[in-house]
């Protein structure tokens, strides 16, 4: 099973960050590469599609307001993985009010190397999370 994870600390409170990007179906509020995503089975499933129109399918696993995390598996999707588990949290800085974002995930690669499988989890993550500063600081201005 391969891992990897992206942080980013982002000039905003954690309550704020966990504010936008806390709903399961928020990821095209903050996420220009998800322009759409539809829930259903009661917000616990949402469907995604990306910019070139393929199709992503994430179930919601477990939800943490108060710790301001949520992890979803995939249940379907055009990656080379098996086995996927991401979590999404967002941390306390102590002695600011800043807060560090963190993109986590665990999946076993499908064809492609362990290495590859890593490259283009921790790409999606990282540019993810650079997004996600860019509306979070564009909107405090």
């Amino acid at each position: 099973m391969a891992t990897t994870t992206a942080s980013i600390e982002v000039p905003v409170s954690p309550d704020r960050a966990w504010q936008l990007i806390g709903g399961f179906g928020s990821l095209p509020d903050w996420l220009p590469y998800i322009p759409t995503s539809e829930l259903g089975e009661g917000g616990r499933v949402r469907t995604l599609q990306d910019e070139g129109g393929g199709v992503i399918v994430e179930r919601l696993e477990a939800f943490d307001n108060t710790a301001r995390a949520y992890t979803y598996s995939i249940l379907r999707a055009p990656f080379p993985v098996t086995g996927y588990l991401s979590t999404l949290t967002v941390h306390t800085v102590p002695g600011q009010d800043t807060a560090r974002v963190e993109w986590s995930g665990t999946f076993t690669p499908a064809g492609v190397s362990e290495e590859e499988a890593v490259a283009l989890f921790h790409g999606i993550y990282s540019d993810g999370l650079t997004a996600l500063h860019r509306t979070l600081t564009t909107e405090a201005v």
